[in-house]
């Protein structure tokens, strides 16, 4: 028996104002794999990870989570199955930093042995435990993007959605986050991750969707769509497609 995915998206499509945004998409996103979404600004990623997330309504098709149609879950429930990294991370109240990370454990039934564990956990993993009492609003843009990752790490969830995680982030900071990410796909979470840089996704994602204008473009192994013919029909962009001399993936470079 085939089990069910994590996600279902079957004909979606999704207007805001008068503009299309995202045009008849359909996949399925299965447990144990990380799936990267790129693409052009614009593209529709960003709208279908919070279409995904259960914070946007489709205007057609339907979005299921591990069978059932998002609209179905209860709030706390869906907290409890899915955690999602937003782009706008910011909070303007002076939050400690572990407060805000704590705040990941609201959905699960209070547990202080386990939520101080997961929280130091959490804390450790993204490199802000020397951060634990400073106030939110000091933060610099990527100890904030840490703070709201190590947050979604603490809810805990098998289902993952990071959008633009790795924007703020230095270099160390980006591949720390991503080998994290792949590590919770590994372990068994669906994990789905918005990205612009094409070689980040080559070299930590198992599946890559190409999105052009709210549609599918391309849809497989970093291999199969990262070719320079791909590459330069969606971004309007001449590129070479190399091997990585260590990873080998796919190593794009403009031209």
């Amino acid at each position: 028996m085939t089990p069910t995915p994590a996600i279902q998206l079957r004909g979606l499509s999704v207007t805001l104002g008068c503009a299309p945004v995202l045009s008849d998409i359909s996949l399925d996103l299965a447990y144990g794999t990380l799936t990267a979404l790129v693409g052009p600004n614009g593209a529709g990623k960003s709208t279908l990870l919070s279409v995904i997330a259960g914070d946007v309504p489709p205007d057609e098709g339907s979005v299921a989570i591990e069978g059932h149609a998002v609209a179905a879950w209860c709030s706390r429930g869906l907290a409890r199955r899915r955690a999602m990294f937003v782009q706008d991370h910011r909070i303007n109240f002076a939050f400690r930093v572990r407060e805000v990370v704590e705040m990941g454990r609201q959905p699960h039934p209070p547990d202080p042995i386990a939520d101080e564990r997961i929280v130091s956990g959490a804390m450790a993993t993204a490199d802000i435990a020397h951060l634990a009492m400073r106030d939110i609003t000091s933060l610099s843009g990527g100890e904030g993007a840490r703070t709201s990752f190590a947050r979604v790490l603490a809810q805990d969830c098998p289902i993952v959605l990071l959008d633009e995680p790795t924007a703020a982030l230095d270099l160390r900071h980006q591949e720390s986050l991503l080998a994290t990410a792949r590590d919770l796909a590994r372990a068994g979470a669906c994990v789905v991750i918005v990205l612009h840089d094409l070689n980040l996704a080559s070299g930590y994602a198992d599946r890559i969707v190409i999105l052009k204008n709210g549609a599918v473009a391309a849809d497989g192994t970093p291999r199969d769509v990262l070719t320079s013919g791909t590459i330069e029909d969606v971004y309007d962009q001449s590129v070479l497609v190399l091997d990585h001399p260590t990873r080998r993936t796919p190593l794009v470079v403009t031209i």
